[in-house]
Protein backbone atom coordinates (compact mmCIF):
# COMPACT_ATOMS: atom_id res chain seq x y z
CA UNK A 1 0.00 0.00 0.00
CA UNK A 2 1.09 3.46 -1.08
CA UNK A 3 0.15 6.35 1.19
CA UNK A 4 -0.86 9.83 -0.85
CA UNK A 5 -1.46 13.00 1.26
CA UNK A 6 -3.75 14.84 -1.38
CA UNK A 7 -3.93 18.61 -0.38
CA UNK A 8 -7.42 20.25 -1.45
CA UNK A 9 -9.55 17.70 -1.51
CA UNK A 10 -12.12 19.83 -0.81
CA UNK A 11 -12.43 21.02 -3.83
CA UNK A 12 -13.88 20.63 -7.44
CA UNK A 13 -10.83 18.26 -9.01
CA UNK A 14 -9.04 17.11 -5.74
CA UNK A 15 -12.54 15.64 -4.78
CA UNK A 16 -13.03 14.09 -8.68
CA UNK A 17 -9.29 12.68 -8.14
CA UNK A 18 -9.88 11.07 -4.76
CA UNK A 19 -13.05 9.52 -5.91
CA UNK A 20 -11.23 8.40 -8.95
CA UNK A 21 -8.38 7.00 -6.69
CA UNK A 22 -10.32 4.93 -4.56
CA UNK A 23 -12.95 3.63 -7.24
CA UNK A 24 -10.00 2.41 -9.26
CA UNK A 25 -7.26 1.42 -7.09
CA UNK A 26 -6.86 -0.94 -3.98
CA UNK A 27 -3.24 -0.33 -2.93
CA UNK A 28 -3.60 3.74 -2.28
CA UNK A 29 -4.36 5.31 0.98
CA UNK A 30 -5.54 8.71 1.36
CA UNK A 31 -4.79 11.54 3.76
CA UNK A 32 -6.49 14.44 2.69
CA UNK A 33 -5.35 17.98 3.91
CA UNK A 34 -7.74 21.03 3.12
CA UNK A 35 -8.36 24.27 4.98
CA UNK A 36 -12.45 24.39 3.58
CA UNK A 37 -12.14 28.12 1.91
CA UNK A 38 -14.95 29.55 -0.11
CA UNK A 39 -14.28 26.48 -2.56
CA UNK A 40 -13.98 23.85 -0.43
CA UNK A 41 -16.89 21.88 0.30
CA UNK A 42 -16.42 19.01 2.70
CA UNK A 43 -20.29 17.72 1.83
CA UNK A 44 -18.80 16.65 -1.70
CA UNK A 45 -15.92 13.91 -0.16
CA UNK A 46 -18.36 12.97 3.12
CA UNK A 47 -18.70 9.59 1.78
CA UNK A 48 -14.96 9.18 1.20
CA UNK A 49 -13.81 10.15 4.06
CA UNK A 50 -12.92 9.31 7.93
CA UNK A 51 -12.20 5.06 7.03
CA UNK A 52 -9.41 2.82 6.55
CA UNK A 53 -8.70 3.84 3.34
CA UNK A 54 -9.24 8.16 3.25
CA UNK A 55 -9.08 10.35 6.06
CA UNK A 56 -9.82 13.90 6.26
CA UNK A 57 -7.60 16.52 8.17
CA UNK A 58 -8.66 20.30 8.28
CA UNK A 59 -5.89 22.58 7.66
CA UNK A 60 -3.72 24.93 5.85
CA UNK A 61 -0.43 23.66 3.31
CA UNK A 62 1.20 26.82 5.27
CA UNK A 63 1.15 25.26 8.29
CA UNK A 64 4.67 23.62 8.71
CA UNK A 65 4.46 22.29 12.20
CA UNK A 66 1.00 20.58 11.06
CA UNK A 67 2.53 19.52 7.46
CA UNK A 68 5.73 18.03 9.47
CA UNK A 69 3.39 15.86 12.32
CA UNK A 70 1.06 14.29 9.17
CA UNK A 71 4.14 13.36 7.42
CA UNK A 72 5.56 11.97 10.86
CA UNK A 73 2.34 9.76 11.37
CA UNK A 74 1.65 8.49 7.98
CA UNK A 75 4.98 8.59 6.44
CA UNK A 76 3.79 9.44 3.12
CA UNK A 77 5.00 8.46 -0.02
CA UNK A 78 2.99 10.75 -2.76
CA UNK A 79 1.92 14.55 -2.16
CA UNK A 80 -0.98 15.54 -4.99
CA UNK A 81 -0.74 19.36 -4.55
CA UNK A 82 -4.35 20.87 -5.59
CA UNK A 83 -4.33 23.54 -3.04
CA UNK A 84 -4.82 26.59 -3.89
CA UNK A 85 -6.63 29.82 -4.49
CA UNK A 86 -7.67 29.49 -7.82
CA UNK A 87 -9.98 32.31 -8.73
CA UNK A 88 -8.82 35.07 -10.92
CA UNK A 89 -10.77 37.69 -10.55
CA UNK A 90 -10.72 36.83 -6.63
CA UNK A 91 -7.04 37.23 -7.06
CA UNK A 92 -7.38 41.00 -8.35
CA UNK A 93 -9.71 41.83 -5.04
CA UNK A 94 -6.72 40.02 -2.45
CA UNK A 95 -3.25 38.92 -4.62
CA UNK A 96 -1.01 38.67 -1.32
CA UNK A 97 -3.67 35.88 -0.10
CA UNK A 98 -3.03 33.78 -3.31
CA UNK A 99 1.20 34.51 -3.55
CA UNK A 100 0.69 33.49 0.24
CA UNK A 101 -1.08 30.02 -0.04
CA UNK A 102 0.08 29.04 -3.78
CA UNK A 103 3.52 29.83 -2.87
CA UNK A 104 4.74 29.37 0.34
CA UNK A 105 2.24 27.26 1.29
CA UNK A 106 3.78 24.77 -1.65
CA UNK A 107 7.60 25.57 0.00
CA UNK A 108 6.28 24.51 3.11
CA UNK A 109 4.58 21.41 1.18
CA UNK A 110 8.38 20.98 -0.35
CA UNK A 111 10.33 21.12 3.11
CA UNK A 112 7.96 19.00 4.81
CA UNK A 113 8.62 16.40 2.06
CA UNK A 114 12.38 16.67 1.90
CA UNK A 115 12.86 16.17 5.45
CA UNK A 116 10.64 13.13 5.43
CA UNK A 117 12.03 11.99 2.11
CA UNK A 118 15.70 12.53 2.53
CA UNK A 119 17.79 9.55 3.61
CA UNK A 120 21.12 10.37 3.29
CA UNK A 121 24.06 12.14 0.52
CA UNK A 122 25.13 10.92 -2.73
CA UNK A 123 29.24 11.13 -3.25
CA UNK A 124 28.70 14.51 -4.75
CA UNK A 125 26.77 15.68 -1.64
CA UNK A 126 23.25 15.92 -3.52
CA UNK A 127 20.36 14.31 -1.07
CA UNK A 128 19.41 10.39 -1.73
CA UNK A 129 15.62 9.97 -1.43
CA UNK A 130 13.26 7.08 -0.47
CA UNK A 131 12.55 4.03 -2.65
CA UNK A 132 9.30 5.27 -4.49
CA UNK A 133 8.26 8.71 -3.37
CA UNK A 134 7.23 11.47 -5.49
CA UNK A 135 5.82 15.02 -4.81
CA UNK A 136 3.58 15.98 -7.78
CA UNK A 137 2.19 19.84 -8.01
CA UNK A 138 -1.66 20.54 -9.93
CA UNK A 139 -0.53 23.70 -12.03
CA UNK A 140 -2.75 25.22 -14.53
CA UNK A 141 -2.26 26.59 -18.62
CA UNK A 142 -3.23 30.21 -17.23
CA UNK A 143 0.46 30.23 -16.70
CA UNK A 144 0.90 30.76 -20.70
CA UNK A 145 -1.51 33.29 -20.73
CA UNK A 146 -3.90 33.65 -23.19
CA UNK A 147 -5.24 30.89 -26.16
CA UNK A 148 -4.22 32.28 -29.49
CA UNK A 149 -5.33 31.21 -32.77
CA UNK A 150 -2.14 29.15 -33.26
CA UNK A 151 -3.70 26.64 -31.40
CA UNK A 152 -3.34 24.92 -27.71
CA UNK A 153 -0.44 25.13 -25.75
CA UNK A 154 2.75 22.81 -25.54
CA UNK A 155 4.85 22.52 -22.82
CA UNK A 156 7.65 24.39 -24.37
CA UNK A 157 5.48 27.46 -24.86
CA UNK A 158 6.82 30.06 -23.13
CA UNK A 159 5.41 31.16 -19.41
CA UNK A 160 3.38 34.60 -19.79
CA UNK A 161 0.73 34.78 -16.17
CA UNK A 162 -1.17 38.21 -16.44
CA UNK A 163 -2.98 37.90 -13.02
CA UNK A 164 -1.86 37.89 -9.49
CA UNK A 165 -3.67 34.13 -9.67
CA UNK A 166 -1.74 32.26 -12.80
CA UNK A 167 1.51 34.70 -11.52
CA UNK A 168 1.34 32.89 -8.34
CA UNK A 169 0.73 29.29 -9.76
CA UNK A 170 3.62 30.01 -12.49
CA UNK A 171 6.16 30.53 -9.28
CA UNK A 172 4.74 27.92 -7.28
CA UNK A 173 5.97 25.63 -10.72
CA UNK A 174 9.38 27.15 -10.74
CA UNK A 175 10.11 26.66 -6.80
CA UNK A 176 9.14 22.76 -7.31
CA UNK A 177 11.60 22.85 -10.09
CA UNK A 178 14.24 24.13 -7.93
CA UNK A 179 13.76 21.88 -5.46
CA UNK A 180 14.06 19.22 -8.13
CA UNK A 181 17.45 21.20 -9.53
CA UNK A 182 18.71 21.90 -6.16
CA UNK A 183 17.84 18.51 -4.14
CA UNK A 184 16.88 16.43 -6.94
CA UNK A 185 13.90 15.78 -4.97
CA UNK A 186 11.45 13.35 -7.47
CA UNK A 187 9.13 15.48 -8.55
CA UNK A 188 6.55 15.81 -11.50
CA UNK A 189 4.05 18.94 -12.90
CA UNK A 190 0.66 18.88 -14.58
CA UNK A 191 -0.32 22.02 -16.14
CA UNK A 192 -4.72 21.67 -16.81
CA UNK A 193 -6.23 22.99 -19.74
CA UNK A 194 -10.08 24.44 -18.30
CA UNK A 195 -11.99 21.60 -16.15
CA UNK A 196 -15.82 20.67 -16.57
CA UNK A 197 -18.05 18.42 -14.35
CA UNK A 198 -19.23 17.43 -10.88
CA UNK A 199 -18.88 19.27 -8.12
CA UNK A 200 -17.43 22.25 -9.33
CA UNK A 201 -17.66 25.38 -7.52
CA UNK A 202 -20.33 27.54 -9.42
CA UNK A 203 -18.34 30.68 -9.61
CA UNK A 204 -16.43 28.95 -12.97
CA UNK A 205 -18.41 29.72 -16.10
CA UNK A 206 -20.13 26.25 -17.53
CA UNK A 207 -21.85 25.61 -14.04
CA UNK A 208 -22.47 29.20 -13.69
CA UNK A 209 -23.97 29.60 -17.23
CA UNK A 210 -25.99 26.70 -16.03
CA UNK A 211 -27.31 28.20 -12.72
CA UNK A 212 -28.46 31.60 -14.13
CA UNK A 213 -30.17 29.71 -17.26
CA UNK A 214 -32.00 27.82 -14.92
CA UNK A 215 -32.70 30.72 -12.73
CA UNK A 216 -33.23 33.02 -15.62
CA UNK A 217 -30.81 35.49 -14.65
CA UNK A 218 -28.16 37.37 -16.77
CA UNK A 219 -25.06 35.11 -18.80
CA UNK A 220 -21.98 36.43 -17.54
CA UNK A 221 -19.60 36.85 -20.91
CA UNK A 222 -17.25 39.31 -20.29
CA UNK A 223 -16.82 42.00 -23.36
CA UNK A 224 -17.13 40.16 -26.68
CA UNK A 225 -16.79 36.48 -25.13
CA UNK A 226 -13.61 35.87 -27.34
CA UNK A 227 -11.05 34.45 -24.85
CA UNK A 228 -10.27 30.76 -26.13
CA UNK A 229 -10.09 28.31 -23.85
CA UNK A 230 -9.58 24.65 -24.12
CA UNK A 231 -12.11 22.24 -22.28
CA UNK A 232 -10.62 19.39 -19.75
CA UNK A 233 -13.60 16.56 -18.44
CA UNK A 234 -12.32 16.33 -14.94
CA UNK A 235 -12.24 12.43 -14.80
CA UNK A 236 -9.85 12.34 -17.81
CA UNK A 237 -7.61 14.66 -15.65
CA UNK A 238 -7.54 12.75 -12.74
CA UNK A 239 -6.34 10.23 -14.82
CA UNK A 240 -3.60 12.00 -16.52
CA UNK A 241 -2.41 12.74 -13.38
CA UNK A 242 -2.69 9.60 -11.56
CA UNK A 243 -0.39 8.30 -15.09
CA UNK A 244 1.81 11.20 -14.84
CA UNK A 245 2.84 10.17 -11.06
CA UNK A 246 2.90 6.30 -12.17
CA UNK A 247 5.11 6.65 -15.23
CA UNK A 248 6.15 10.41 -16.00
CA UNK A 249 9.71 10.81 -15.84
CA UNK A 250 10.94 12.91 -12.51
CA UNK A 251 11.53 16.10 -12.67
CA UNK A 252 8.83 16.57 -15.77
CA UNK A 253 6.14 18.96 -16.83
CA UNK A 254 2.95 17.36 -18.77
CA UNK A 255 0.01 19.82 -20.24
CA UNK A 256 -2.79 18.11 -19.78
CA UNK A 257 -5.60 18.94 -22.08
CA UNK A 258 -9.07 18.41 -23.70
CA UNK A 259 -8.11 19.38 -27.69
CA UNK A 260 -11.52 21.31 -27.21
CA UNK A 261 -10.53 24.91 -27.88
CA UNK A 262 -13.56 27.40 -28.02
CA UNK A 263 -14.28 30.66 -27.33
CA UNK A 264 -16.26 31.86 -24.07
CA UNK A 265 -19.28 32.73 -26.48
CA UNK A 266 -19.43 29.94 -27.80
CA UNK A 267 -19.78 27.41 -24.66
CA UNK A 268 -22.53 29.69 -23.37
CA UNK A 269 -24.01 29.20 -27.00
CA UNK A 270 -23.74 24.94 -26.48
CA UNK A 271 -25.01 25.20 -23.26
CA UNK A 272 -28.44 27.38 -24.29
CA UNK A 273 -28.40 24.90 -27.40
CA UNK A 274 -28.26 21.73 -25.07
CA UNK A 275 -30.60 22.59 -22.23
CA UNK A 276 -33.17 24.19 -24.37
CA UNK A 277 -32.71 20.69 -26.33
CA UNK A 278 -33.20 18.28 -22.87
CA UNK A 279 -36.35 20.51 -21.81
CA UNK A 280 -37.96 20.38 -24.87
CA UNK A 281 -37.59 16.51 -24.60
CA UNK A 282 -38.50 16.23 -20.40
CA UNK A 283 -42.45 14.81 -20.43
CA UNK A 284 -42.73 17.22 -18.01
CA UNK A 285 -41.74 20.23 -19.96
CA UNK A 286 -44.10 19.19 -23.08
CA UNK A 287 -46.88 19.22 -20.78
CA UNK A 288 -46.49 22.59 -19.54
CA UNK A 289 -46.46 23.82 -22.75
CA UNK A 290 -49.68 22.56 -23.47
CA UNK A 291 -50.70 23.68 -20.33
CA UNK A 292 -49.73 27.34 -21.30
CA UNK A 293 -51.39 26.66 -24.95
CA UNK A 294 -54.54 26.08 -23.36
CA UNK A 295 -54.27 29.10 -21.54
Amino acid sequence: MKTYLVTGAAGFIGSNYIKYLLGNFDDIKIVVLDALTYAGYLGTIHEDIDNDRCRFYKGDIGDLPLVNRLFQEFRFDVVVNFAAESHVDRSIENPQLFLQTNILGTQTLLEAARASWTTGRDAQGYPTWRNGVRFHQVSTDEVYGSLGKEGFFTETTPLSPHSPYSASKASADMVVIAYRDTFKMPVSITRCSNNYGPYQFPEKLIPLVINNILEHKKLPVYGQGLNIRDWLYVEDHCKAIETVIRQGADGSIYNVGGHNEMTNIDIVKLIISTIHDMMETTPAYRALLKDQKKA
